[in-house]
C-alpha cells in the first residue's frame, strides 16, 4: 500500500491513471501486437518438422475465431459492467461508480478479453498481408495456445466475480476498504508529515496569502515538492485548508513567509484541485460516502433501514479501529510546513450527522446510532469520544423529535446508555 499521504504529485499522477479501466486494457493489447510480430522475428528459429505440421491454414480458423468470440465477450462484459456501475450508483451513491470503476479485477478480465480479441485480429491481418513467414505459424499457434488458456481462467474469474457486482454488500465493502486505507494513513502520518497547525500556531507577522489556482476540491498537496521549494530559505508556510475542502480561486488556502513571488507560484503548483474529492489525503471522504449510502436506504423511495444499520457497523468499526491505533511520537518529516490535522470531530460528523438525521424516525435506526457513539465514547481517544458524546445528544434530540410513541423514545435513551459491543 503506497503512503499517499508523502508521495509527490507526479507519482499521484501515475497512480491515477493505473487505475484507470483503458489503461490496462491498452497495455493487454499492444502486448498481443507485440506477440504477433514477435512471431515474425521467430521465423528462423522454427524446426522444419514443426512447420510442415502446423501449417498457416491450420491456424487460421483458430484465430477466426478467437477474434469473433472475443469481440461479442467483450462487447457483452462491457455492458454487464456499465449496467452494475449504474445500479450501484442508483441504490447506493454516485460517488461510489468511481471506486468501483477502479476494481482490478473487472480491468484486467476486461483486458484479457479485448487483448486477445486484437491479437487474434492482428495475426489475421499479418497472414492475410502475407507479412507472417510461412514458418511464423508455429509461434502464432504457441502464443494462441497461452492465450486461450488466459481467457478461460478470465471467464472463470469473471463468472465467479459477477455474482456480487454491482450488488449492495460489494459496494459497502468496496467503500470501506477506501475509507479504512485514508483513516489509517492519516493516523500513521498525522498533519501528513508536516507539523501540526493548531489554534494556538503564531504565523509571522509578514506572512503572504497563497491563492488557491482554482476553483474546485483540494484533492492533493505535494508536501515534498512542496519542502523541497524551502531548501535554503528560512521560508515558512502555514496550510489552513485540508483536502476535501472547496476551495475558490484566487482565494487563500496557504500564507507564505519569507517567499518571494516566483516561490509563491511554485508552491501553488503544488496544490491539486479538481472537480471531486478523492481518497489520497482525504481521511472523512469514505465515512462521508459510507453516510450518504445510509441515507439513500433511509429515503422513502428505498426504505432499507438494514443497509443503514449495516453501514453504522462499518462505521463504528472503522472510528474504532482508527482510535485504536497508536501513535508513535516522531519528529515531522516537513519542519518548515503547518498543517491541519485530521479533526475527530469531522471524522464523527461526516459519519454519522445525516444517519442521526434521516434515521430519527426509525426506533431500530437510532437506537443503533445510540449503541455505536456510545461505544465510540468510551474510546482511547479522547477527543473522538467527546465528539461521540456530542453528536449522541444531537441524534438524541432529532429522535425525541421524530418519533411518536414514548416506547420507542425509551428504547434510544437505553441504547445512549448502554452502548454497544465494541467491534
Amino acid at each position: 500500500m503506497a503512503n499517499t499521504k508523502t508521495i509527490s504529485k507526479s507519482v499521484l499522477v501515475i497512480l491515477r491513471v493505473s487505475r484507470l479501466l483503458w489503461v490496462r486494457v491498452a497495455l493487454m493489447a499492444s502486448l498481443a501486437i507485440v506477440a504477433s510480430i514477435g512471431a515474425v522475428l521467430l521465423d528462423g528459429l522454427i524446426p522444419d518438422i514443426l512447420r510442415e505440421r502446423f501449417t498457416p491454414a491450420a491456424v487460421m480458423p483458430i484465430l477466426t475465431i478467437l477474434a469473433s468470440g472475443m469481440l461479442a465477450v467483450s462487447t457483452f462484459s462491457l455492458n454487464v459492467m456499465v449496467t452494475a456501475h449504474n445500479a450501484a450508483a442508483a441504490q447506493a451513491t454516485p460517488r461510489a461508480h468511481r471506486i468501483l470503476l477502479a476494481d482490478t479485477t473487472t480491468q484486467t478480465v476486461l483486458a484479457t478479453f479485448i487483448g486477445a480479441f486484437v491479437y487474434a485480429l492482428s495475426s489475421i491481418i499479418l497472414f492475410k498481408a502475407k507479412l507472417h513467414a510461412p514458418g511464423a505459424s508455429v509461434t502464432v499457434l504457441a502464443v494462441t495456445v497461452i492465450v486461450v488458456v488466459l481467457v478461460i481462467l478470465a471467464m472463470l474469474r469473471w463468472i465467479d466475480h459477477l455474482s456480487d457486482l454491482g450488488s449492495m454488500d460489494k459496494t459497502l465493502r468496496d467503500t470501506e476498504h477506501e475509507a479504512r486505507t485514508s483513516l489509517m494513513l492519516a493516523r500513521c502520518t498525522p498533519a501528513l508529515c508536516a507539523r501540526p497547525m493548531t489554534p494556538d500556531t503564531v504565523m509571522p507577522d509578514d506572512v503572504a496569502p497563497v491563492p488557491a489556482p482554482a476553483s474546485g476540491y483540494l484533492q492533493f498537496i505535494d508536501l515534498r515538492r512542496m519542502s523541497a521549494i524551502l531548501k535554503d530559505t528560512d521560508a515558512l508556510i502555514y496550510i489552513h485548508a485540508v483536502p476535501g475542502r472547496f476551495v475558490l480561486e484566487g482565494t487563500p488556502v496557504a500564507y507564505a513567509s519569507g517567499l518571494s513571488t516566483e516561490a509563491q507560484d511554485r508552491v501553488r503548483a503544488c496544490l491539486t484541485i479538481g472537480d471531486y474529492r478523492t481518497f489520497e489525503q482525504d481521511a472523512a471522504y469514505g465515512l462521508l460516502v459510507l453516510s450518504e449510502i445510509a441515507s439513500r436506504a433511509l429515503s422513502p423511495g428505498v426504505n432499507d433501514p438494514g443497509t443503514a444499520i449495516d453501514v453504522i457497523g462499518r462505521q463504528e468499526r472503522l472510528l474504532w479501529d482508527w482510535a485504536r491505533m497508536p501513535v508513535s511520537p516522531q519528529e515531522p518529516m516537513f519542519p518548515r510546513i503547518f498543517v491541519p490535522d485530521t479533526s475527530p470531530t469531522q471524522l464523527i460528523e461526516g459519519a454519522f450527522a445525516s444517519t442521526a438525521r434521516d434515521g430519527a424516525g426509525q426506533v431500530e435506526v437510532a437506537t443503533r446510532l445510540q449503541q455505536a457513539l456510545a461505544s465510540l465514547s468510551e474510546g482511547p481517544d479522547p477527543r473522538l469520544a467527546s465528539a461521540a458524546q456530542d453528536m449522541a445528544e444531537r441524534a438524541r434530540a432529532y429522535a425525541e423529535r421524530a418519533l411518536v410513541l414514548e416506547d420507542d423514545k425509551i428504547k434510544v435513551r437505553a441504547g445512549q446508555s448502554a452502548g454497544g459491543v465494541n467491534p
